[in-house]
């Protein structure tokens, strides 16, 4: 049975995922992830892995033992939206650290994720085609936006392994490391967004999940609302006073 866990010292949350995707899995990611979106004190959230995989994606042997299938497998997808949603919803960057292989909606938390960093020998497949089914996990969103239609079809239907350092170069992952330098690696990243303007974040994620939906135009209002909201606000009056005042700035 897989487990969704979170600690929070404030700053800096981090939601643990273990094991296969059930629909306990998926109840415990939608709790956790509505606790940080009310929680307006986390300034980063660190998404990670526990065992050999990042996540395995769904419990299949779940999904077999169910008496009506369809319902069962429409609740736990449905429930792990409105987890990720609430997850996409926050200011607080998400950052995901791939210690291991991601499939299916496992690889689908990782294209979420504002930052990813991978160890070199991780692997991403989307697995879905392979048990013929059809993505979740808003990857046929996600995926198509980071890689181009024509690379995310390829990568769905033909369902092959990627590697790390591959995944970098299509844009699936930030950065892939030695195994030996991943916690560095994600700390380094976590920290800088635990003292950093999350509004500021808050905007740039709100922006960018805008950006293809709209016309340049409509894009431009946007860009002109937040910037405005910013510099009226606590977060742009630091960053501005301690610019001019050539000292570095304190976002608490």
């Amino acid at each position: 049975m897989g487990t969704v866990t979170l600690t929070n010292d404030g700053a800096v949350a981090e939601l643990q995922i273990s094991g296969a995707i059930d629909l306990a899995w998926t109840q415990q990611l939608r709790d956790h992830a509505a606790a940080l979106r009310a929680d307006g004190g986390v300034r980063v959230v660190k998404l990670t892995g526990e065992g050999r995989f990042f996540c395995p994606g769904g419990d299949l042997a779940w999904m077999d033992g169910q008496p009506d299938r369809q319902a069962a497998i429409h609740e736990l997808a449905s429930t792990l939206h409105t987890g990720l949603k609430d997850l996409m919803a926050l200011d607080a960057p998400v950052v995901a650290r791939v210690h291991g292989p991601a499939a299916g909606a496992g690889l689908s938390l990782v294209l979420g994720a504002d930052i990813a960093i991978a160890a070199e020998s991780a692997t991403l497949v989307m697995a879905y085609a392979g048990v013929g089914l059809s993505p979740d996990g808003g990857s046929s969103w996600l995926l198509p936006r980071l890689v181009g239609r024509r690379r995310a079809a390829e990568i769905m239907m033909l369902n092959g392994p990627i590697k790390a350092p591959d995944a970098v170069g299509m844009g699936i992952l930030t950065k892939a490391v030695p195994e030996d330098e991943l916690d560095a690696a994600v700390d380094a990243v976590v920290t800088r967004f635990a003292t950093g303007p999350t509004a500021t974040y808050g905007a740039i994620k709100r922006l960018l999940g805008s950006s293809s939906q709209n016309d340049y135009e409509t894009q431009l209002g946007l860009e002109a609302d937040q910037i405005a909201a910013l510099a009226g606000s606590p977060t742009g009056a630091e960053g501005i006073a301690a610019f001019l005042e050539k000292r570095k700035p304190s976002f608490g």
